[in-house]
């Protein structure tokens, strides 16, 4: 993957739970999050067969126009995948300095009892949004907080 030099930017947006279903909201946040989505899958080398089961299966031609840019209102449980997806791949940054072992951790056999030796990536998509939960719990245990 390419990396490019970026100014880091951190736009923290609060929503309250009660707005986090209304379809405006959702509107706002769904093309910023498919393009997170997108470059985290680049990131890890990810088919698109895994990135669809990481989505949550949405129909092979949903699924292509949003790697067209063509998105409008993310469901709510995809904006929530997303959401976890970040998470994920924040903690791995803040875990393993190296970025590229940060990026294929997902990939590597994993010891820890909750993946059997199977890389973490099997356990997320094969565990829908529970293997999403987690791994992101996991993690964020590791490396000691939820910020």
């Amino acid at each position: 993957m390419e990396k490019r030099a970026r100014k880091a930017e951190h736009i923290t947006i609060h929503i309250p739970p009660a707005q986090r279903r209304d379809p405006k909201v959702r509107r706002q946040m769904s093309e910023p999050a498919m393009r997170a989505f997108f470059r985290i899958a680049e990131a890890w080398q990810l088919t698109n067969e895994e990135q669809r089961a990481l989505l949550g299966w949405p129909p092979e031609s949903t699924f292509y126009k949003y790697k067209a840019g063509a998105v409008a209102i993310l469901p709510f449980d995809t904006l929530v995948r997303i959401s976890l997806m970040l998470g994920i791949y924040k903690d791995l940054h803040i875990l393993y300095p190296e970025p590229d072992l940060a990026e294929r951790w997902v990939k590597l056999p994993n010891s820890n009892p909750l993946f059997g030796g199977a890389p973490a990536l099997r356990f997320m998509t094969e565990g829908g949004m529970d293997g999403l939960h987690h791994v992101r719990r996991l993690l964020d245990a590791r490396r000691g907080g939820w910020n």
